[in-house]
């Protein structure tokens, strides 16, 4: 998809979500219902969550001409493979005996792609859809621009392949369509779009057209980030449908989108970081060594700069905001200890809102409580500094503490390098 950073495994990754937000993405038979619900027409799609199941709705489909597709939030499915050895997450089958078999083989198993990383995700659901020709394949999406500070429709005829390296290879095949927020997307620019991107009949012109202020309704109704749709199809027979559907939405908008919020599969997402969010800490899982608790997207960042400087890798981004108790902290070290791979750990906090003393009641409770098994280095400064270091010493404990970042810092990483 469009989009101008990735979540990675390196601290540097982090700055495009610097804001901490998490978008919520909804499997695909939730997005094929939702557009549904909104008069826009998809491939007939059914979802199933066990063998049983597959095999029934195969069964009543009306159809053998099927597809069934392993329903894991990440992109590449069709080319992942199973932790079971099965590969594929996307698979034609022809009867009910082969939806029902297929589905054993992905039902309750890990599908890794190359979004999922090794661990992969597990599969929970399978969806089976009516399978239609296409004659030729397009691409839709809605998405926030925030150069342009409004919603824009980005279009391509060259739909069903990687659209960023479209988007590389060929920049004219983008089409780029600014939306008025209120006013949404009117009839003659909609239909000027569905002409460009080269529909082959007035008719499918003006289904197309339909379909694009259908999906910006969407977008606005539901506060979503993004709407991606690829492919969306011409078929053979004169319709136009919307073949696949990937969402997000706006976390902020939760209050207000009960039904979407209600669709979330916390299985699909990294339980250390579904258990932060119970806690208001703000945690994505990386792949080092050195487990970091920061208060502040900001200092989180330079922390993680500054590890990365001195020859470390940081195991995680967690900043514990400044309304941090001792109890949310003592949840943090439980975070960071619940990484097997963390030899280390380093404390960096800068008290304004945040008192330093509290931080430190939390660090003493943490130690004791949870048996600290990897050195800790701690940085403190601002309001009640001196109360907390003073907390700190008289606690007997070993902990390491520095005034500056820098000296902090190389000594995180002397240390886990000594535990690992």
């Amino acid at each position: 998809m469009l989009k101008a950073a990735a979540r990675g495994t390196k601290a540097s990754s982090i700055r495009a979500s610097a804001s901490q937000k998490r978008f919520l993405s909804i499997h695909e038979y939730q997005s094929m219902k939702l557009l549904n619900s909104y008069g826009i027409p998809t491939p007939k799609s059914i979802p199933a969550f066990s063998t049983q199941e597959a095999y029934d709705v195969a069964k009543n489909f009306g159809t053998d001409k099927l597809v069934i597709k392993a329903q894991v939030l990440a992109g590449g499915r069709g080319k992942g493979k199973f932790d079971n050895g099965f590969q594929g997450g996307v698979h034609v089958v022809n009867s009910p005996d082969e939806a029902k078999d297929i589905a054993g083989k992905m039902l309750n198993a890990k599908l890794i792609t190359k979004q999922t990383g090794a661990a992969g995700r597990i599969c929970n659901a399978v969806m089976l859809a009516e399978r239609r020709d296409p004659s030729h394949e397009y691409y839709v999406a809605v998405l926030n621009d925030r150069n342009r500070q409004t919603p824009v429709i980005v279009a391509s005829n060259q739909g069903g392949m990687n659209i960023e390296e479209v988007a590389a290879k060929d920049p004219d095949a983008i089409i780029t369509i600014p939306v008025d927020l209120e006013k949404g997307l009117p009839d003659a620019e909609a239909a000027d779009l569905a002409a460009k991107l080269g529909f082959g009949s007035e008719d499918a012109k003006k289904q197309a057209a339909d379909i694009f202020q259908r999906l910006y309704r969407i977008f606005k109704d539901k506060d979503a980030t993004q709407i991606e749709i690829n492919p969306m199809a011409e078929t053979k027979d004169g319709a136009v449908l919307c073949m696949d559907a990937k969402f997000g939405f706006d976390d902020n908008a939760e209050f207000r989108q009960a039904d979407v919020y209600g669709l979330r599969d916390v299985s699909q997402e990294d339980a250390a970081e579904v258990e932060a969010q119970k806690y208001n800490l703000n945690f994505i899982k990386l792949d080092g060594n050195i487990g970091c608790l920061v208060n502040g997207a900001g200092l989180a960042m330079a922390t993680m700069d500054v590890l990365k400087l001195h020859g470390g890798d940081p195991a995680n981004f967690l900043d514990v905001g400044g309304g941090a108790t001792p109890e949310t902290v003592k949840k943090a070290f439980e975070l960071l200890l619940s990484d097997q791979g963390v030899t280390a750990i380093f404390l960096n906090i800068f008290g304004g809102i945040m008192r330093c003393d509290y931080i430190a009641e939390g660090v003493i409770k943490a130690t004791k409580e949870l048996q600290l098994r990897v050195p800790l280095v701690v940085r403190l400064k601002g309001n009640k500094e001196m109360e907390a270091k003073e907390l700190i010493r008289e606690s007997g404990l070993k902990i390491y503490a520095f005034d500056e970042l820098d000296e902090a810092a190389a000594k995180a990483v002397e240390l886990g390098r000594k535990s690992a």
